[in-house]
Formats: structure tokens, sequence, C-alpha cells
């Protein structure tokens, strides 16, 4: 394996961390109703369980209200189930065949535990990103042990892999700050 290979290679596993948090930012639930929210509710569909998003047509009714279309009358029951065992806080209101999901608006305190929440998350995948950082270290390591590589190609080939953890480390930060942000706004 070359130094490019290294590189790139840690460069994909560092973006793959950062498109898991913002997968995550994703869920975290903010005062807007988002169809995104019940991306991680699933349901039992003849046997699998599958998301929502796979059994009904979900829309944003207006600015506080979500609405959840099931493609089959059956399904329904089954959604609105589903919602209120979710973690996500929230009672659907079944009306004929649409299930009305309004957003309850957040406390002071409760925006407070969720900007923690995010936090957390934040850490979380710096720590991924570090982690790959160190992977990458002992791969360059191994190569100068081998004798594959000289020492000058190895510090710059360790300066460039700590570049590009600062770099994602920062991008993270940026939507933890956005992800606050919205958080916080009212």
């Amino acid at each position: 394996m070359s130094i490019a290979e290294v590189m790139s290679t840690a460069d994909e596993k560092m973006h793959k961390s950062i498109e898991a948090f913002k997968t995550g930012l994703t869920r975290i639930r903010t005062g807007r109703p988002s169809a995104v929210l019940l991306d991680h509710v699933h349901v039992d569909y003849y046997g699998s369980m599958v998301p929502i998003s796979q059994v009904a047509n979900v829309t944003l009714i207006d600015s506080r209200t979500l609405g959840v279309a099931p493609w089959e009358k059956k399904m329904g029951a089954v959604i609105d189930k589903a919602i209120r065992e979710s973690d996500l806080g929230l009672n659907p209101v079944s009306v004929g065949e649409l299930i009305r999901i309004p957003m309850p608006p957040l406390s002071e305190e409760r925006r407070r535990e969720l900007t923690k929440v995010v936090k957390g998350e934040s850490e979380h995948a710096k720590v991924a990103v570090r982690n790959l950082r160190r992977e990458a270290n002992e791969h360059l390591k191994k190569m100068l042990k081998d004798k594959e590589v000289t020492e000058d190609e190895e510090h710059r080939a360790q300066d460039d892999v700590q570049k590009l953890t600062d770099r994602c480390i920062a991008e993270i930060d940026k939507l933890l700050a956005a992800k606050e942000q919205e958080i916080m706004t009212v």
C-alpha cells in the first residue's frame, strides 16, 4: 500500500464519519417538523421491519405539523403505534386515512438537554476521526519500518494526515454550531 492509498483511505473513512454525524443530527428533533424525523422509526410490514417512508408518504402539512399518508389502509394503526412508541415523544392523531403529527414546542430545559445530546454526538464523531488518524499513522509507521518509505516521506504524510484530521474536526464543529443554533432558536 502506498502513501497515497493510505491518505485516500483515511480521507474516505473520515468523510463517512462526518456523514454518519450528519445523519445522526437529522434524528434530533428541533422545534420544526421535518420528514427526515421519522426515518429511523420502523414498522412491521408483512413480517419485515421497514422505515415509515417505505410504507407511507411523509409530508409537511404546516409549520408545526407532519402528515403521514399510508399507502394501505391497514397500515394506519401500525404506523400510529410505531410513532407513539418511538423515542421522539410525539402524539399522532388519525384523521381519516391521514395521520397528523403535531410538533409540540420545546421548553427551554428540553432545548438545553438536546444541545448536550448534540455535543455528545459531535464528540463521538471526533473520536472516530481521531481513531482513523491513529490507524493511518500506524500504517505509515509500519511502512517506514518495512523500508517502503523514507523518514521524510513518513513525516510529510503524517503532517498531511493531521491536516486532514483538523479539517474534518473543524467541519464537525461547524455542523455542531449550526445544529445548536437551530435547536436554541424559538
